[in-house]
């Protein structure tokens, strides 16, 4: 059994990873962070976790191998360096790090120690609708992919959020952050390499009162692959109103040459009822695939991975090939609005 602690509280979904690796079998043993009201609920939530005195006492119990976090995004990459370096392996939230430095350090310190650094993109990870398209692409089903788009808004909910929210060097930018999923899933369906950023931008359109924050972002790509050049565009944002029933009205476009794919995966606004909804159109006929009785297996997979060295999820590699492209994207992209510059 895999004994595990978390350290950095500080996103919510911290709960979830904890909660994924205790289904998989994973034991929650300790956790570590400074904010009391961080602390209390973590507490309630998770009574048989033991509060620790420091992250040292964390990183020296042996006996503990595994670390997942969800710190201030820009200090996550610190964390589990430490982590790796006192023979752990990491399960970070997205984004895993924030500037390409911090990345050339998380890859040095993996190849040296062996040790995994896990990035949960949940948006293709743990989705069934997509990890359906994804089983569907790579059995041919649409031909050879052109093209990728994605939609990720967001719903903002500012009362609710924490002061490293809304500053850019804490948080890593909008195509750091929320891009972080599409530009996994970019990656993931199209297979691509030496992926070019055709162009980059971010905004902050209605929030003046928050220089920092970037409230929009979008990015096209295009990638080399062994048929050929594969596209991809995406936007992000944090414009969902508080009328959508989900968090965002979250789309995935997979385009092929002999078909079309398009997920819906928290909402279908104005039609079906829940989530995970997939769209096919071949040369066949257009239909709708209902995937939300799927199960992901992400969490035993995981486990499986941590356990065997292996790379069921997916590989080392891809975890920072994804990182990266977002953190490029984020680097070159042109600012407009209301942002600190």
């Amino acid at each position: 059994m895999i004994r595990f602690a978390a350290i950095g509280l500080n996103h919510g979904h911290i709960y979830h990873q904890a909660s994924t690796l205790i289904a998989a079998g994973c034991e929650l043993v300790a956790f570590y962070a400074t904010e009391p009201e961080l602390i209390a609920p973590f507490q309630k939530e998770f009574p048989f976790a033991k509060l620790a005195r420091s992250v040292e006492e964390i990183l020296e119990d042996e006996s503990i191998s595994l670390i997942t976090t969800a710190a201030i995004p820009d200090e996550r990459s610190t964390l589990g360096v430490a982590a790796m370096r006192h023979g752990k392996d990491v399960l970070a939230d997205k984004p895993g790090c924030t500037t390409l430095e911090q990345l050339a350090v998380l890859r040095k310190v993996q190849q040296e120690t062996g040790r995994m650094y896990a990035i949960l993109y949940s948006e293709r990870m743990e989705s069934p609708s997509t990890i359906e398209a994804g089983r569907l692409v790579k059995s041919g089903a649409i031909g050879q992919v052109v093209q990728t788009m994605g939609w990720g808004p967001h719903r903002i909910n500012i009362e609710s959020r924490a002061p490293w929210f809304f500053e850019r060097e804490k948080y890593g930018g909008i195509l750091c952050d929320l891009g972080s999923h599409q530009c996994e899933q970019y990656l993931y369906f199209s297979g691509a390499k030496d992926v070019q950023i055709l162009s980059s931008q971010v905004g902050n359109i209605a929030h003046p009162e928050y220089s920092g924050l970037e409230d929009f972002g979008d990015a096209t790509l295009r990638g080399k692959t062994e048929s050929g050049e594969v596209c991809g565009y995406f936007r992000v944002d944090w414009f969902t109103p508080d009328g959508m029933p989900a968090f965002g009205d979250v789309r995935f476009f997979v385009i092929g040459t002999q078909g079309t794919i398009e997920l819906r995966k928290y909402c279908d606004v104005g039609g079906r009822e829940g989530s995970n909804h997939f769209f096919l159109t071949d040369n066949k006929s257009a239909r709708y695939i209902d995937c939300s009785r799927m199960q992901s297996t992400f969490g035993q997979d995981l486990v499986h991975d941590f356990l065997h060295r292996s790379e069921t999820v997916c590989s080392q590699q891809h975890y920072f090939a994804a990182a990266e492209l977002c953190l490029r994207a984020q680097a070159q992209a042109q600012k407009f609005g209301h942002l600190k510059l």
